[in-house]
């Protein structure tokens, strides 16, 4: 299980400590959800997601304004005891509600945080952050690659010329996102996101040329941090034995985090411009998630001549 220093969420988010007392040192965030407690003001703690971020609105605050002070200092002091990781007042809340919730806080050592964003608007940033930074995970030898904006994860055994591949096709005017380790976080069923490793960002390993920053050689515009993987593009050695797919009627995938990721297999041969074939098939998988398919409207026309052949034989 992964986690977030809270001291790191509440930099990103700029969020206030309204509780300087109550250090944020220490506080890990396991979860990437935030709760709102309503019923739990009212007394239902049953199935309460205490291990998660807790966010006061305007729904909750004004709920706790018409208790009188002895409920409302019951009510806050039971949920202080629950132990939670802290807790986010939203909408900018600055008044006598707030003394008696930094009063609790830091009896019970809960750090209590401020914004001034509204309650969704804040849950749906910590949603976003929180989705990403703890997301499960895992590392791939490859190089990843932003190709007229389709993600292309490359991979194949080493020697097969994917950090060549990768550099020319940043020559051809496209991005690189990683090379060699690429990190690959599971969002959700239908979203992976790519990114490379901190102490080789930028870089690629070129044999006999040795390390390139492609950064500093090619600018800003040659490099992102992050790419969602939207196919793979598998390298291998030229197998005469092998039958290949030639029409693209059998889609292959591969199987990341539990996700199915769209697969080329591209055998290689002398003569091959292996970067092209990579900017067609990435430009061709765009074109489906638009709609069209070649190969499919090929084995239309086919079967509608077909058809007419068939017909005029009768």
């Amino acid at each position: 299980m992964y986690s977030v220093d809270l001291n790191k969420i509440a930099d990103i988010l700029q969020l206030r400590n309204l509780t300087p007392q109550v250090s944020l040192e220490g506080v890990s965030i396991c979860y990437p959800e935030v709760n709102r407690p309503a019923l739990q003001l009212a007394g239902y703690y049953e199935y309460f997601a205490s291990n998660r971020i807790q966010a006061i609105g305007n729904v909750e605050y004004y709920y706790l304004m018409s208790l009188n002070s002895g409920r409302r200092q019951e009510v806050l002091d039971h949920l202080f005891s629950t132990g939670i990781p802290c807790l986010v007042l939203c909408r900018g809340i600055t008044d006598s509600a707030e003394k008696n919730l930094t009063r609790l806080a830091i009896k019970y050592n809960v750090p209590v945080l401020g914004t001034d964003e509204d309650t969704m608007n804040f849950c749906s940033r910590v949603l976003q952050y929180l989705n990403v930074e703890l997301a499960p995970r895992e590392s791939l030898h490859g190089v990843m690659m932003d190709c007229y904006g389709e993600g292309v994860l490359i991979i194949g055994e080493s020697g097969f010329g994917k950090s060549e591949t990768a550099l020319e096709l940043v020559q051809r005017g496209h991005r690189l996102v990683a090379d060699d380790v690429v990190e690959i976080r599971r969002i959700n069923d239908r979203e992976l996101l790519a990114e490379g490793v901190d102490m080789i960002r930028n870089m690629l390993e070129l044999r006999g040329v040795g390390i390139i920053n492609v950064k500093d050689l090619y600018g800003v515009q040659a490099v992102r941090l992050s790419k969602n993987v939207d196919m793979v593009i598998r390298l291998e050695p030229w197998d005469p034995e092998k039958q290949y797919d030639r029409r693209g009627l059998n889609m292959e995938t591969i199987n990341i985090l539990g996700n199915e990721v769209t697969t080329y297999v591209v055998p290689l041969m002398a003569g091959r411009n292996v970067a092209m074939i990579i900017e067609t098939a990435a430009l061709n998988h765009r074109e489906k998630k638009m709609g069209y398919n070649a190969a499919e409207d090929l084995r239309q026309r086919a079967a509608e001549v077909m058809a007419r052949k068939k017909a005029g034989r009768k």
